[in-house]
């Protein structure tokens, strides 16, 4: 968190063998409702996803918790959460400072 609240967070998703195309369908669902909450996709990353690397890395700014906490139970994001089940076998979420 930056001096004035606001929230900066790095974001590494590894998608489920063999459906990576999905999991960036599914991330293009859930992202488009960030700005909803007053967030921003700074960056949104994909790499090969070879030798363990995460399918997709992206960086959140979210004006604090309350709205981070909005966005995660947002009902429409929620009703998605079969299909994030079954796309994205691992996340890592955490607190970031762009240089």
């Amino acid at each position: 968190m930056t001096d004035d609240g606001v929230l900066l967070l790095g974001c590494f998703l590894w998608a489920t063998e063999g459906l990576d195309d999905d999991l960036t369908a599914y991330e293009d669902a859930v992202l488009a409702l960030v700005p909803e909450h007053g967030g921003e996709v700074v960056q949104r990353l994909r790499t090969d996803g070879d030798t363990g690397r995460p399918h997709e890395i992206q960086v959140f700014r979210f004006p604090g918790q309350p709205a981070l906490d909005a966005y995660v139970a947002d009902p429409r994001r929620l009703a998605l959460a079969e299909e994030r089940d079954r796309v994205v076998a691992r996340t890592e979420l955490f607190p970031v400072s762009l240089l």
